[in-house]
């Protein structure tokens, strides 16, 4: 399944964002000031899906879902330029990256701060690989409400689970599954520099056990976890 969409032409808003925006809204230092001159070249809010654009009802955590459209000047893009968006943006957002005639799709599980309602809650991001831009789109999801197809549009970027789960829950599982393949990635580099037998045999034992709570965690997850 592709995580491109055809969404409706009456959701179209296509509407540049200008840079300087972003830089106030997220308090942008000199460092991600140049991330966003060196690796974006626009950003287009391309569509918006609200009730009177889409005809579904809002929920109480998910008003509007945005689609933003980011032409890159190379092919990376660093998450701090798409974190920063996020926070200045009160709304979730998926994000459409294009470049050099190939696209991708990435979005985090953003929802409201139960805390602090005037803050949002973002998870790490989650992406397709690059594909060209001119494959077909697929129909936008059949959706109850916006918090139904917000999870559907997530759904797509994230690998599926055996068993159904809450999107909090599975967005939580899949961030631990990163963490412990850092974890891992970690130890292999530790044991590769280790000379000394009875250090790499503790390594080992380590790396042994970060292996099997991967497992675990992978246990309801079909495919990819990077």
């Amino acid at each position: 399944m592709t995580a491109f969409f055809e969404y409706p032409q009456g959701a179209s808003f296509g509407r540049v964002l200008p840079k300087t925006k972003i830089y106030e809204h997220a308090k942008a230092g000199a460092r991600l000031k140049q991330a966003f001159v060196d690796q974006v070249e626009q950003i287009v809010w391309q569509y918006k899906l609200a009730p009177e654009t889409i005809n579904l009802s809002a929920t109480k955590s998910i008003k509007e879902i945005q689609i933003f459209c980011i032409r890159l000047r190379g092919a990376e893009l660093s998450e701090d330029v798409l974190s920063a968006i996020d926070k200045a943006i009160a709304f979730p957002i998926i994000f459409e990256l294009t470049h050099a005639g190939k696209r991708k799709v990435i979005a985090s599980y953003k929802r409201a701060n139960t805390a602090d309602s005037t803050k949002w809650v973002v998870s790490e991001y989650f992406s397709t690989d690059w594909e060209a831009d001119d494959l077909p789109r697929q129909a936008l999801p059949s959706a109850l409400n916006l918090g139904v197809l917000y999870e559907k549009l997530l759904s797509a970027l994230i690998p599926t689970s055996k068993t159904e789960e809450p999107m909090a829950q599975r967005v939580e599982r899949m961030e631990a599954i990163r963490a412990k393949q850092r974890e891992a990635g970690r130890i292999k580099a530790r044991l590769a520099r280790e000379k000394q037998f009875n250090k790499r045999v503790e390594i080992n034992a380590e790396l042994r056990g970060v292996t099997k709570e991967l497992e675990v965690l992978n246990g309801g997850i079909d495919g990819k976890t990077e």
